[in-house]
């Protein structure tokens, strides 16, 4: 006798056309037509293209190439271009787009802004107009894809006083030789952005990479439980000989490498509100459907406790993100504000997925139900880009008038 299992429908992230059921206060509505217009088009991509075979990919661990292409095509990079006529996107712009790639997924928004936040926002901040010109084309179009190596074996909150990557000079060309440890895109980018300590000044300097460059040597992490669609890799500096023209000609200290991370930082408070928003909308789907006691669970009081903490969770946490954006187009916005907002938006983003997976109960576990995978990747958003207590130190130090807690 065959028996037939039925289990309850597959909820999808909500990838359709007009505002996302969780956008509760209408903050697209503060984009303008042109720029809703991108972000259809985005959600479309991600819609037919990449949410359906994003988990077989995070369950291998394997990079979906092949999507690179239709990323190139909705041109989101192209405006760093030297040559491009196009102007730069808005904040707001920028941050929403981060948000609709992470609603989708998070390992392909983690690819997206390791690339053009990180790494050519590395040369759009640090490189000379030469530089600029020689790199920003080809990795504007995606057909060069970028790194971006600061963190190391031994060090992450504190590698800004102890990096052990050194560089030496040596005529015409510099001498790298060290480790970098969690470096996303790195097993197959071609230009990676490394971060090395001058042994003769001790300044921070930045360096761009080729691919195949003699010493250089990337190794894929394996057994990640988070981000696996991202290829983060180990990379070993061993007589690595770079050209000073590959020098970045604006970096001259940690200082200049905190500009670019103050920026991606909220980038990645983006990141949670996206997971944020994806994981009520699955939870909210499949609280209409299941059918417990001879009715759908969303209509029990519990249950709808659970749907509103997560609501308000990706509410105030967009509100926030909102205001930033404001901010940063208007040229005002500080390191602290950054650092809160990353703080802030990470820790309500694992409270949300923690109760969606708890309204998902059994099925929120299992990647046919996608909470799994926000459960999984919104631990590596939580650490990544700066750790929770290191930005709290930050905003901390800020808010006391310089009362600084860090140890030195």
């Amino acid at each position: 006798m065959s028996v037939t299992v039925t289990l309850p429908a597959r909820p999808e992230p909500y990838l359709g056309s007009g505002p996302l059921p969780a956008d509760f206060y209408g903050y697209e509505e503060l984009l303008s037509d042109p720029e809703r217009e991108k972000v259809e088009r985005f959600r479309e991509f991600f819609r037919t293209e990449a949410a359906p075979i994003v988990d077989d990919y995070w369950a291998r661990a394997e990079f979906p190439f092949q999507l690179v292409k239709g990323f190139a095509e909705l041109g989101l990079a192209e405006w760093a271009d030297p040559d491009s006529k196009q102007p730069p996107p808005s904040s707001l712009l920028t941050g929403v787009m981060a948000m609709e790639m992470a609603h989708a997924d998070p390992s392909l928004s983690t690819f997206f802004g390791v690339h053009t936040g990180l790494a050519m926002g590395s040369i759009l901040t640090c490189g000379s107009e030469e530089q600029k010109r020689r790199w920003l084309p080809a990795m504007s179009r995606l057909e060069k894809i970028g790194a971006f190596a600061l963190t190391e074996p031994h060090g992450g909150s504190d590698v800004a006083g102890g990096m052990e990557t050194t560089a030496r000079r040596d005529g015409d060309e510099w001498v790298l030789d060290g480790a970098k440890r969690w470096i996303g895109n790195a097993t197959f980018a071609d230009r990676v952005v490394v971060w090395a300590r001058d042994v003769e000044t001790h300044h921070v300097l930045g360096f761009v990479v080729e691919k195949g460059t003699p010493g250089f040597h990337p190794t894929k992490i394996e057994n990640k439980i988070a981000l696996r669609i991202v290829q983060n890799a180990d990379i070993v500096l061993d007589n690595c000989r770079v050209p000073e023209a590959n020098r970045l000609q604006q970096a001259n200290s940690f200082k200049d490498t905190a500009k670019i991370l103050r920026a991606t930082r909220s980038g990645v408070a983006w990141q949670s509100v996206g997971v944020m928003f994806g994981a009520y909308e699955i939870a909210l789907q499949y609280a209409k459907e299941r059918q417990q006691f001879g009715r759908p669970i969303g209509s029990f009081q519990l249950v709808q406790d659970l749907l509103v903490k997560m609501l308000g969770n990706a509410t105030a946490s967009c509100g926030m993100m909102v205001r930033l954006a404001q901010l940063q187009d208007a040229g005002v916005y500080r390191d602290e504000q950054s650092s809160l907002a990353k703080a802030y938006c990470t820790v309500r983003m694992r409270e949300t997925v923690g109760w969606a997976r708890e309204l998902l109960a059994a099925n929120g576990i299992v990647l046919d139900y996608n909470i799994g995978r926000f459960i999984a990747d919104s631990e590596a958003l939580y650490s990544y880009e700066g750790t929770r207590e290191m930005q709290t130190l930050i905003v901390a130090r800020a808010v006391t008038g310089g009362l600084s807690a860090f140890v030195r």
